[in-house]
């Protein structure tokens, strides 16, 4: 975003000068816009946000985008690792009547996943991946969506200090090569969903492979998916049928 644009929305977000220039102030000392606003735009929704979550980024609409195509009416769609739950009430503006889940480890997380997700009809859980979903969801998910955290643990330093100063670490930091999360979510993921259900897991372009070979070593039938405009990649993955699903 330009500054002109930032300056638009925090002129937009301010009722008085003074509120104007405090707004300015915790800018300049590093603060993300979007906690600043209270929203992340998204796929054209307004997204709430503030301190103790990931804001969402403009290429994880390639991820939102993907699960809208797989999702129906009557589907039963899951976003895991779900941060303020995007990804999740995305799906649900584009596919309304989807049978909606969304999951996150972070407390604070979480409590903004239920005021997005909630708003459109779905339900929140907080817990260590699967963990937190309920029971009744194993075997039956259709659309699994996660954004797991990615970054090598060596290069969060490299980040922008928006995201490494202002953002959960477990948010960011996916393990030495940023795939220790994305590994415990392919491996079981069979196991949760319905025959024929889809995985879809946003990654790195260099990581890619990496993330493809662990799906398909999961069974999955898998490919990649690119986006240039938004430099997105994504990982889709196809359960077996009921007789192969363990």
């Amino acid at each position: 975003m330009f500054a002109e644009d930032e300056a638009r929305l925090l002129i937009a977000a301010a009722d008085t000068p003074d509120r104007l220039g405090a707004l300015v102030r915790r800018r300049v000392d590093g603060l993300p816009l979007e906690h600043l606003l209270g929203w992340a735009e998204f796929c054209g929704l307004r997204i709430a946000v503030g301190p103790g979550v990931f804001v969402p980024r403009r290429r994880t609409e390639f991820l939102a985008e993907l699960g809208g195509r797989l999702a129906r009416p009557g589907s039963v769609v899951v976003d895991l690792c779900c941060g303020s739950g995007a990804v999740a009430a995305a799906v649900a503006e584009a596919v309304p009547g989807v049978v909606l889940h969304a999951a996150d480890v972070e407390p604070e997380a979480v409590r903004w996943a239920r005021h997005n997700v909630a708003a459109r009809g779905g339900h929140v859980h907080e817990g260590d991946l699967y963990a937190a979903l309920p029971v009744e969801l194993r075997g039956r998910i259709d659309v699994l969506v996660v954004n797991a955290p990615y970054v090598p643990t060596g290069s969060i330093g490299l980040m922008p200090p928006e995201a490494r100063d202002h953002e959960p670490r477990v948010a960011l930091d996916g393990g030495v090569d940023g795939l220790d999360v994305q590994r415990r979510v392919t491996a079981e993921a069979p196991n949760w969903l319905a025959p024929g259900g889809s995985l879809l897991i946003e990654t790195g372009e260099r990581q890619a492979e990496h993330t493809l070979a662990a799906m398909t070593a999961a069974g999955f039938d898998s490919r990649v998916e690119y986006c240039e405009e938004l430099w997105a990649t994504v990982l889709v993955g196809t359960a077996g049928g009921a007789d192969e699903q363990s």
